[in-house]
């Protein structure tokens, strides 16, 4: 069944009531996690919640719960809800308050929910996906996993229009990431991925995958490259929490490689599903 957690509370999906002074509603003034639990087991969770609170500390938000305390909270909803497998989706906001543009005194605002996985297919996996690619809208602090999402929908909504199951944003003329995702493009064996710095998000599954790549022997360069770049790739990949390691088989109306997921993707993802356990 699917749960809830709210200011304490562990409830019911369908029976939270969140205030309309809330400032994660009426701001988008928070920030967020999603963990993928894979047989009982909160994959990477201390990660994830390290860079929740990291991302609190840049948006100058105080953590109301340490990251011990939110493990607990987290394996609590998860026995509750009687979930093996699942995705936990983890909220704080700067709380509740009439509106205003600076800070309010008001305690923050944390807010959980705690349902099935829905995972891709095996038939996804093995076919890869269409991208599409699109202008990097986003503000400029894209390393903070903020609540203000609105230009990541709107590039989603645009791939989807086109048929595509992801975005994948340009910048400055060089490719950045996915809309909800890393991006990933591989040429004569060596994968390369923007820098970690503000530009992107600093996936958990990215440094999972680059930790893996190592093992693996296979060289990652983190450098900027172009769209061009990418169309001319062997191979691409993207890579996120829900996604996991997914081929990028086509961009636009371009065929990227042989069309089908290449050997590299193919090891990753083998290695990465190894590391899931």
């Amino acid at each position: 069944m699917s749960l809830a957690f709210f200011n304490g509370e562990f409830l019911p999906t369908e029976s939270v009531v969140i205030p309309i002074d809330e400032r994660g509603h009426q701001f988008g003034d928070g920030v967020y996690e999603v963990i993928k639990v894979y047989d009982g087991k909160p994959f990477l969770m201390r990660e994830h919640l390290v860079r929740l609170e990291n991302s609190a500390k840049a948006i100058r938000l105080e953590m109301p719960y340490s990251v011990e305390q939110l493990e607990d909270l987290i394996h609590e909803g998860l026995t509750r809800a009687e979930l093996r497998d699942a995705q936990v989706y983890l909220q704080i906001t700067r709380g509740i308050a009439v509106r205003l543009h600076a800070f309010p005194d008001a305690p923050p605002s944390v807010s959980m929910t705690f349902r099935p996985s829905k995972s891709l297919t095996e038939e996804v996996f093995n076919a890869g996906v269409k991208v599409a690619l699109l202008d990097d809208e986003r503000w400029l602090n894209c390393y903070i996993k903020s609540l203000n999402l609105l230009p990541n929908v709107l590039a989603k909504q645009t791939a989807a229009d086109r048929g595509c199951f992801e975005a994948v944003l340009v910048r400055d003329g060089y490719v950045t990431e996915g809309s909800s995702t890393n991006a990933y493009a591989v040429k004569d064996g060596v994968v390369y991925t923007h820098p970690a710095n503000k530009r992107i998000l600093h996936g958990i599954t990215r440094a999972a995958v680059l930790q893996v790549a190592a093992e693996l022997g296979i060289e990652v360069r983190e450098e900027l490259y172009t769209p061009e770049f990418l169309l001319n790739a062997d191979e691409a990949f993207l890579t996120s929490t829900t996604a996991e390691v997914l081929a990028i088989t086509q961009v636009d109306d371009t065929v990227i490689g042989t069309g089908k997921p290449g050997p590299i993707v193919r090891k990753l993802h083998a290695k990465f599903r190894e590391l899931i356990g």
